[in-house]
């Protein structure tokens, strides 16, 4: 193994890399070729280090300096004074409290974080940190102290269920693949995120690739199979990346490929990007996908157990369930176990997003609260407005109203409370939130992301949504609710995939919970959370507007008139309800109603 005096981690998330991340890079490595010190100095590619806005930036460890807002020709003197003087270049040093990881902070006291364990501590594209943090470990364990059904065995012990969304026990999937006598057995992990707002996926496998690999590992001797595939979507380049040089560095060293660690196990990963097709999250779409078919789902049975990748015994897992393996292996089934509740063991990483103060990746154990993940993890509602809903289990999930935040998180309860554990996405609303708005949005992404196989989900969504369209613009009729939970039952029974079967579920709770608010904009003509613009109007208070005239000049289409110094007035027939007015008053005197 060789080693370096200084590591280099040079960020080219996307947005350092539009400011001339990789043109920092080249000269980075040529200052350091010109002065001797490429062979002390390893340069490496890494995901976010800060919050990209004062990008380019890298860090120099061993000593965790941060360096931001750098050229290229800023190169020359970071090398001279940093590695060959021993001295830090202060005018490009970043005060460390300006660093700030959007994604991932530390940890809360509520926060157990198992499968994001070393997200942030460790230099993903270096196999030797995640080693030095046990890893191969339980690969090692497995193949010289277990049979394949002592691992079976332990996972099931564990509790460990499938973290893609069905919430499937992931030892009873192993075992429906061990028992299936087809051969050659193939093994995929589903990286293909991509629920609006979420990237749990992404973050682990940019921080730590190793981790799934390992469990992928583990999996494959478990079942009987010597051939792996991870899906992950194209948007993701270095997770993709990451993820190859990890596949490279275990091969170099004896973990993935033939004869794994001198035994008779043999397995090898290769990585199939996706182009983005919400559907293939669905198991039977992505294998069509890997296989070079269009992404459609179909019927099951046959289940890929049975006959799945070019028709041979497969099993699927996401990115969550195979980074929990190794650690189930090393601490064993009773210490995963002794977390969550009665059915659902173990913790669960959430994409926290919406109107909460603190968003970003949390991993909590399950049997929490929404409560407490909003308000002890989150920090609370945003600007201390009140609390409405939140929605869980991305855009089919249920939207939960205030009456739920003492919930417990588990597979059981949210589905009984008619949302579901999902990927994990939620996102928290606060009371200014139209929920009819809401369940159009969530409608609007489905019925776009439908690939359009059945009839139910591809006529009926876009029924929905057409209705849901017509009552935001004011246009709703008597009638329109009922119709809307007729659909959503239609489409819910008969659509082929999850898909489909889950898209109405917006609908569903926001009727069932907020009912009152598609009344108002059907029969009032009026949006309560005052967001719906065709139910809006922009008022000037007269005890308030001083005749200052900056509404009127600012207005785009001349709806407002008045002399200056006197009270002015909107025009609610040529009123287009941007909101400039309000923003540019100086005196609160623009309301709307």
């Amino acid at each position: 193994m060789k080693f370096y005096r200084s590591h280099v981690l040079v960020c080219i998330d996307p947005e350092c890399r539009s400011k001339g991340a990789y043109e920092v890079l080249d000269a980075l490595q040529d200052e350091l070729v010109a002065n001797g010190l490429i062979d002390e100095v390893q340069v490496l590619e890494t995901s976010r280090i800060g919050g990209c806005d004062q990008g380019p930036e890298i860090m120099v460890y061993p000593e965790g300096v941060h360096y931001a807002n750098l050229t290229p020709d800023d190169m020359a003197f970071i090398v001279e004074e940093h590695f060959l003087k021993g001295r830090i270049a202060k005018k490009f040093l970043l005060p460390i409290t300006s660093v700030v990881d959007e994604e991932l902070s530390a940890p809360t006291p509520k926060e157990i974080r198992i499968v994001l364990r070393n997200c942030g501590k460790i230099d993903p594209q270096n196999i030797e940190d995640y080693i030095a943090e046990d890893g191969y470990m339980a690969l090692a364990k497995v193949l010289t102290e277990m049979t394949p059904e002592d691992v079976i065995d332990e996972v099931m012990k564990s509790g460990l269920r499938g973290r893609g969304g069905a919430g499937f026990p992931t030892a009873k999937k192993w075992s429906f693949a061990r028992a299936s006598a087809g051969t050659p057995k193939y093994l995929i992990c589903n990286a293909d995120e991509g629920d609006p707002g979420a990237f749990m996926n992404r973050r682990v496998l940019e921080g730590d690739p190793h981790a799934v690999i390992e469990g992928m590992a583990i999996a494959a001797y478990a079942i009987g199979c010597s051939q792996g595939y991870i899906y992950c979507r194209a948007e993701y380049p270095i997770a993709v990346s990451t993820l190859r040089l990890g596949i490279q560095q275990a091969r170099e060293m004896g973990l993935l490929g033939q004869n794994i660690l001198g035994t008779d196990f043999s397995f090898d990963l290769e990585v199939r990007m996706g182009a983005g097709a919400f559907v293939c999250g669905e198991e039977t779409a992505l294998m069509a996908s890997i296989e070079g078919k269009r992404g459609e789902p179909r019927p099951r049975p046959p289940f890929p157990a049975v006959s799945g990748l070019w028709g041979k015994p497969t099993n699927i897992n996401n990115v969550e369930t195979y980074a929990n393996v190794p650690q189930i292996i090393l601490k064993g089934a009773d210490w995963y176990a002794s977390m969550g509740t009665e059915k659902s063991k173990g913790t669960k990483t959430f994409a926290l997003a919406g109107d909460v103060k603190h968003t970003g990746l949390i991993e909590v154990p399950l049997g929490i609260t929404l409560r407490e993940i909003i308000f002890d993890v989150g920090g609370g509602i945003k600007d201390n407005k009140g609390f409405k809903a939140v929605q869980t289990g991305g855009p089919m999930g249920g939207c939960l109203p205030s009456e739920y935040l003492d919930l417990s998180v588990d597979y059981e309860a949210l589905t009984a409370a008619g949302s579901m554990m999902g990927s994990g996405g939620m996102v928290v609303m606060d009371d200014e939130t139209c929920m009819v708005d809401i369940a159009r949005f969530f409608m609007e992404f489905t019925q776009d992301e439908s690939c359009g196989k059945c009839t139910p989900c591809r006529v009926g969504t876009r029924r929905i949504l057409d209705i849901l369209d017509r009552i935001c613009a004011g246009k709703g009729e008597d009638g329109d609710i009922e119709l809307l939970e007729q659909l959503s039952q239609e489409i819910r029974t008969n659509s082929l995939c999850g898909l489909g079967q889950g898209a109405p579920n917006p609908v569903i709770s926001t009727l069932k919970h907020f009912r009152h608010e598609y009344e108002a904009h059907i029969y009032e003509k009026k949006c309560p959370a005052k967001v719906c613009k065709a139910l809006i109007r922009y008022e000037i208070l007269p005890e308030a507007c001083t005749g200052c005239t900056v509404c009127a000049r600012n207005c785009p289409v001349g709806a407002i008139t008045g002399e200056r110094r006197g009270v002015h007035v909107i025009d609610s027939d040529i009123c287009i309800r941007c909101g400039i007015c309000q923003q540019v008053c100086n005196f609160n005197a623009v309301v709307v109603r």
